[in-house]
């Protein structure tokens, strides 16, 4: 089963938490056992699997990748401007898989799922959802 999401970001940098939207597609699917792995399309956007109580470990995230991985100073940068935002989502990386357990994704009581944005604002970031039965 496969379903294709759509979001919209709003800053050049963010994390968005998608989990709720994930959370519907395995409940309507019925899946009991098995995994379900959320893509970012797109060579300037990841997922994360991160704290979802405190917003500031999301700030500290982005803060740590702007320290580490600055804007302006990369060979792509004479290309689009965006340097950056192809190493870090090459960094985090672009997809998460998470196991299905009774139903349910397998998440702990802090996990959320999190579409990284890092070459925003976009009107339409396309997340692929895909969920294998065991």
């Amino acid at each position: 089963m496969q379903k294709i999401i759509e979001i919209s970001t709003d800053r050049q940098n963010a994390l968005y938490d998608i989990t709720d939207t994930i959370n519907r597609f395995v409940d309507k699917c019925g899946v009991k056992t098995g995994t379900v792995n959320v893509y970012a399309q797109g060579a300037t956007a990841a997922i994360m699997i991160q704290e979802n109580w405190d917003e500031s470990v999301q700030t500290d995230v982005i803060n740590l990748l702007n320290k580490v991985i600055p804007n302006g100073v990369w060979l792509h940068d004479a290309q689009d401007g965006n340097g950056d935002a192809h190493l870090k989502a090459g960094i985090v990386g672009p997809s998460e898989t998470i196991p299905i357990i009774d139903g349910k994704m397998g998440l702990s009581t802090w996990q959320n799922i999190f579409f990284c944005e890092f070459d925003g604002p976009r009107s339409s970031r396309k997340i692929a959802i895909t969920i294998c039965e065991a």
